[in-house]
């Protein structure tokens, strides 16, 4: 898997780094690394498209893709029902590491519809997703009540952009890391390498992953959103919660 090989290998160069300056190297500061990162992850997914949208339009027909597709992209995606499968997604993850998971409440506009791709849609949903279950987890504990994470979606056909907003209670992030949270391998979590045999055998992400420890989460799914002209951006209130807002431009008549 891509995603984890890189990891790996710059939290090889993270510790080489940190061993030659100090433990108090700010990775963070190393901006020529992170935008060959940004450059490289953008141009892959630029080649996965690519060879994934000729390899679809040139397969034989079937039951699983109806009408409404064009290789790789849906012009009716469904922000609901995405959110709903990463929901659960990432739920089966936090039970399994934690035991336990607290709820994924969907709201807003969940019966509209929009051109994109829902693998890059349900990748953004999913990191955040698992990023905001351990958040409310970890802050309230388990065997008590955890409040719900909130998905809430906001579309209309007058709206530039899907915009969904991924709301948790689960103690914010401190304001001194908020410059840090797209930089790649900074991770709250302790890293996830080592002695996982999950990640001989993974793909990019997926049920088989850790739920945290990467440090690519973030970083990956603002590339993701970036790539067709949306954003992501983090608002956090510490000692209360995070509120993630994901912007997804229509690709309409550009699909």
């Amino acid at each position: 898997p891509t995603l984890v090989t890189m990891a790996k290998g710059v939290h090889e160069l993270k510790a080489k780094l940190e061993a030659e300056h100090g433990p108090s190297f700010d990775f963070g500061e190393a901006g020529e690394i992170h935008e060959f990162l940004d450059r490289f992850y953008m141009s892959r997914i630029g080649i996965r498209i690519l060879i994934g949208q000729y390899l679809e339009l040139h397969r034989e027909p079937h039951d699983s893709h109806s009408e409404g597709w064009v290789g790789l992209i849906n012009r009716h995606t469904s922000a609901a029902e995405i959110a709903e499968q990463a929901a659960f997604d990432a739920k089966y993850l936090c039970d399994r590491t934690h035991g336990d998971a607290p709820e994924v409440v969907i709201l807003g506009r969940t019966d509209g519809t929009f051109t994109y791709i829902p693998s890059h849609l349900y990748y953004c949903m999913f990191e955040l997703l698992k990023n905001s279950l351990r958040a409310v987890l970890e802050y309230h504990g388990t065997g008590g009540t955890m409040p719900a994470v909130k998905v809430i979606i906001a579309d209309s056909e007058s709206n530039e952009d899907v915009v969904i907003k991924v709301s948790d209670e689960g103690g914010g992030i401190p304001r001194s890391n908020m410059p840090r949270i797209f930089s790649y391998l900074f991770t709250t979590a302790k890293p996830a390498f080592d002695g996982n045999p999950a990640f001989s055998s993974a793909g990019d992400h997926g049920t088989d992953s850790p739920l945290a420890g990467l440090g690519y989460g973030l970083p990956i799914s603002r590339t993701y959103a970036r790539y067709f002209g949306g954003d992501l951006n983090i608002m956090s209130m510490e000692g209360y919660g995070t509120d993630a807002f994901l912007h997804l431009s229509r690709l309409g008549n550009r699909a």
